[in-house]
């Protein structure tokens, strides 16, 4: 039973809290714990023989026992609502708490090798970047230079272009089923283009995410993160955002996720303003790893642009041909083909 039809059913009851102040109680159950603990809650009062209790997780009937011991390792990370009723003869009282399922262990730390460097558009503002074909696409953002563009990889030049409205500050992109998904930043709708020509075919609107950041794709769903934790999946032909996962380390969330991409089951992640990269599980949003992009700047000719926090590492493209990862970042002068290292 669900929590809404559990509702329905008490509405029937003429006292639901009449005598609230006689089974008062408090709900014990942790504010934080990892995933591959046992989620223990209970109630501070004793039952009578008479007396039945539910527990709803997320608004799921988890339980009716007077105390709960959940497996939750199946579950998303981040926050989740867990509710309980008690009913005593013509008497209901619900209690809930928020509880955080963290990962269970600690991102692993990893370290980069570069294996090949090519030429940048130092006026491109990178907001996504993906390969399609062996092909090179690039999305820009800012008011007024906001582009979608294939490049050349070896040489950076710019192969075709399609400027976005001035008023639309563009941001990631995917390439899905013979189409471009550009996203806005604040003006709440996303652009698609036929691959081939670049013509707007049409657009799809945001809903409960406010913002668009970054855009990936997986087989079923386009990938998009808003600028928080979230990171929301996508149905590809009417852009309704079906459900999210929350990227969580085994202590604390991790907020302003931007450029995306899916490899291999994994959604990789930019982080507003830091030269990283995360490494995130697609099913429950643990971040299993974070790659250290820190010293990646150095290799810029223009080694001054490190200076600036909004000239930050801002684009993953994986060939999945060639198997060959690439990285850039905000008006970098180069793209690098890098490997990761352990």
């Amino acid at each position: 039973m669900n929590f809404n039809r559990f509702i329905i059913i008490l509405t029937g009851i003429s006292c639901l809290y009449a005598c609230q102040k006689d089974i008062d109680f408090d709900l014990n159950a942790p504010q934080k714990l990892q995933i591959h603990q046992k989620l223990e809650a209970s109630i501070s009062m004793p039952l009578d023989a008479e007396s039945n209790i539910i527990y709803f997780l997320d608004d799921k009937n988890v339980g009716s026992q007077e105390n709960l011991s959940l497996d939750i390792h199946a579950y998303r990370l981040g926050k989740h609502i867990l509710k309980v009723a008690v009913i005593e003869e013509q008497d209901t009282i619900f209690k809930q708490k928020t509880i955080t399922f963290l990962a269970s262990k600690k991102p692993e730390i990893l370290n980069y090798k570069v294996i090949n460097s090519y030429p940048h558009d130092r006026e491109a503002f990178t907001q996504g970047l993906e390969f399609n074909n062996n092909e090179l696409y690039e999305g820009t953002g800012q008011y007024g230079k906001s582009v979608l563009r294939k490049v050349e990889l070896t040489t950076g030049k710019v192969l075709k272009e399609q400027e976005l409205a001035s008023k639309f500050f563009g941001e990631g992109i995917t390439i899905f089923n013979n189409h471009v998904y550009q996203l806005t930043w604040q003006a709440k709708m996303g652009f698609i283009y036929d691959v081939e020509t670049f013509k707007t075919t049409n657009t799809f609107n945001y809903q409960q995410s406010s913002e668009g950041w970054g855009l990936a794709h997986n087989d079923t769903h386009l990938i998009k993160s808003d600028g928080t934790e979230k990171i929301w999946f996508l149905n590809p032909t009417t852009g309704k955002e079906e459900y999210y996962i929350e990227a969580y380390t085994n202590e604390r969330r991790v907020e302003k996720i931007n450029e995306l991409e899916y490899i291999n089951g994994k959604i990789y992640a930019n982080v507003w303003t830091k030269n990283a990269i995360l490494i995130i599980d697609a099913k429950n949003g643990a971040i299993d790893a974070i790659i250290d992009l820190n010293g990646l700047t150095s290799e810029l000719d223009n080694k001054t642009i490190a200076e600036s926090t909004d000239k930050v590492l801002n684009g993953i493209a994986y060939n999945p041909n060639t198997k060959k990862l690439y990285v850039t970042g905000k008006n970098w002068d180069k793209l690098f083909e890098i490997e990761i290292v352990k």
